[in-house]
């Protein structure tokens, strides 16, 4: 069984900067893609960047220039730099693991950029 656990969020002012992390344990396979996705209420959930474990990441063009997703196959953990933050960044962040035809979603972290 995996677990995903988030951590790094919490309240920035506008234009400065967080680092989400999320690391999964349990069973990963070679092959999988771990993302970030945000949401707030009333919207449904988006993408805002994945990494596979192999292969060159994708980030959203909202959040392109400003966000940077990387990981460390070796922890298995994916990293989620957001610098440049905006007021329209706050939403809760959850990361997911895709293996297999599998996804796994982590609990959440909230992120909060005031004005």
């Amino acid at each position: 069984q995996v677990q995903l656990a988030e951590s790094g969020g919490g309240l920035v002012q506008a234009g400065g900067s967080l680092r989400l992390s999320c690391a999964a344990s349990g069973t990963i396979s070679g092959l999988n893609v771990m993302s970030w996705y945000r949401q707030t209420p009333g919207k449904e959930r988006e993408l805002v960047a994945k990494q596979p474990s192999i292969g060159r990441p994708n980030v959203s063009d909202s959040v392109k220039g400003r966000f940077t997703i990387s990981r460390d196959n070796t922890k298995n953990t994916v990293y989620l730099q957001m610098n440049s933050l905006k007021p329209e960044d706050t939403a809760i962040y959850y990361c997911a693991l895709d293996q297999q035809g599998d996804r796994v979603w982590g609990q959440g972290t909230q992120v909060t950029v005031s004005s």
